[in-house]
């Protein structure tokens, strides 16, 4: 989400008005339009003012939670695939099941630990973990990757009919 868009979803949530924003970091209320239109950004002075108005983090503000977030991730994916690669399967199911814990929603967590269940032949449980997560996709790659592990687990599982009904989807 982008800077203005936080602002403009942030505003909203606190019932405001372009104009009372405005007003209250003494700016126009075109300054925050341009902003939430995504035109401009607001000055790095204002930052501060916006967090404490909007009660939340200038991390969380401006998306560095988010980034450091990914990066946590994919230090997790790293350190789990080197374990896969040397066949520690089951220290590698150990990072992503620890993983789910700070981030339950990930479907890349989700992919991760599906994948390394698998693996270890424990076809039903990756199955749960590859179902979690295909909703939980945000893009195109991710959710063909997790229909195909689905698709073959499904007949691993030998559930033909709902390997056939995913594919065919």
């Amino acid at each position: 989400m982008s800077i203005g868009s936080k602002i403009k979803a942030l505003r909203r949530a606190k019932d405001l008005t372009q104009e009372e924003l405005a007003e209250a970091l003494c700016v126009t209320s075109q300054s925050v339009s341009k902003w939430e239109r995504g035109e401009t950004y607001p000055d790095i002075t204002l930052l501060p003012g916006l967090a404490n108005l909007f009660g939340t983090s200038l991390d969380s503000l401006v998306g560095m939670d988010k980034m450091r977030g990914e990066e946590a991730c994919y230090k997790i994916h790293d350190r789990a695939n080197r374990l896969m690669k040397e066949g520690n399967l089951s220290e590698g199911e150990r990072v992503y099941r620890e993983a789910l814990k700070l981030f339950p929603d990930k479907a890349e967590m989700l992919l991760g630990l599906a994948t390394v269940l698998a693996m270890e032949g424990k076809a039903k449980e990756a199955i749960l973990f590859a179902e979690k997560g295909l909703p939980r996709s945000e893009n195109e790659k991710q959710k063909a990757t997790l229909r195909a592990v689905l698709c073959f687990l499904y007949l691993q599982n030998g559930e033909g009919e709902k390997a056939l009904a995913l594919a065919s989807a």
